[in-house]
């Protein structure tokens, strides 16, 4: 999404959309696991077969996979639960033969998530000689560029921690957009239903500060613990630049809660008044309506008129007009009153 435009055909073709989520269990027990493989080729990821790679990533394993990782790999099934955990926090651990990074990442949005951008964790197990990732998911990875050189396995984390913020900074875009065409059509709205998108967006954002800050704590544990990572001088001044931009990132998701949460009454008014204006122009039309029929029931009543009885047009039209007057005079207050 790059226009305001393309935020409300998307807003138009998700709204509404309430499809049963998928638990994580059945997610990742799910029998259509996806392995990939990487080696380094002139300073970039490139796929390769199993038995030449330095990387593995692990989509959505399965109980087969669960069990490798635990006996080849040697990874704590704990650990391993994490990893595959929406709900776990990032964090740094050491094994004895490997480093266990947990962090934080957004889903990918579709219109299934009804207005929550969801998010998701992923384990990354850094050993001597090979990397192995493990995604609750099938997420693209190792995708676009990157501002330095991909040359090593610390260098193949450094990027997956700025694809991470950099997917953050995306969602945020994402929920800028969403928010200032969710904001003009609740203007004009009468019911809820853009409100409670608005909601899920204010949810949305809560947990996405949880998850930068979270990710901001593992940078620090890292910048800390670089020499026992094996970073370089210049692993750990990219690293120290993937501070500063999980910084900004996370200053700019809490301006966003901050102004998404403080105008949720006011919208709320917004929606309420709308609603108390169409009231009351139907009243106004109930009242012309009922001074009409007054005039009408009046005259038709059963008694005898002060006109003539005999069969003539004009008092049918007389009082016709008579009861349009009433109603013509309860518009002209409502206009002059400026009801």
């Amino acid at each position: 999404m790059e226009t305001t435009e393309e935020a409300d055909v998307m807003l138009d073709s998700e709204v509404g959309a309430t499809v049963p989520q998928i638990p994580t269990n059945e997610v990742t027990d799910s029998v259509h696991s996806a392995r990939s493989f990487f080696r380094l080729e002139n300073d970039r990821l490139s796929p390769c077969d199993p038995e030449d790679a330095l990387i593995t990533v692990y989509n959505a394993p399965t109980i087969d996979d669960k069990a490798e990782l635990q006996d080849r790999h040697n990874i704590d099934f704990h650990t391993l639960q994490s990893s595959l955990d929406p709900d776990e926090l990032a964090r740094l651990e050491f094994e004895t033969d490997h480093a266990v990074i947990i962090l934080k990442r957004p889903r990918s949005f579709c219109a299934d998530d009804n207005f929550l951008l969801k998010l998701t964790s992923t384990g990354v197990f850094i050993y001597e000689d090979r990397l192995v990732i493990v995604m609750s998911d099938d997420a693209p990875i190792f995708e676009g560029r990157v501002p330095f050189h991909v040359q090593s396995i610390q260098d193949a984390v450094l990027r997956l921690l700025y694809q991470a913020t950099l997917h953050f900074e995306g969602h945020l875009k994402a929920i800028n957009m969403l928010s200032d065409s969710l904001e003009r059509r609740i203007s004009t709205s009468l019911d809820n239903k853009y409100l409670l998108n608005m909601f899920a967006l204010e949810k949305s954002l809560v947990y996405i500060v949880n998850s930068i800050s979270s990710n901001g704590a593992l940078l620090e544990k890292m910048k800390t613990a670089a020499e026992k990572l094996g970073f370089d001088h210049e692993q750990s001044g990219v690293l120290e630049d993937l501070i500063i931009e999980n910084q900004q990132c996370n200053r700019r998701a809490e301006i966003y809660t901050q102004v998404i949460g403080g105008l949720m009454d006011a919208r709320a008014s917004i929606v309420s008044h709308n609603l108390n204006q169409l009231i009351k122009k139907f009243t106004i039309w109930t009242v012309a309506i009922m001074l009409s029929n007054l005039v009408i029931g009046f005259f038709s009543m059963n008694v005898p008129l002060p006109l003539p009885q005999d069969v003539q047009w004009w008092p049918f039209w007389f009082i016709s007009l008579l009861a349009l007057a009433s109603a013509g005079f309860v518009f002209w207050l409502w206009r002059v009153n400026k009801w």
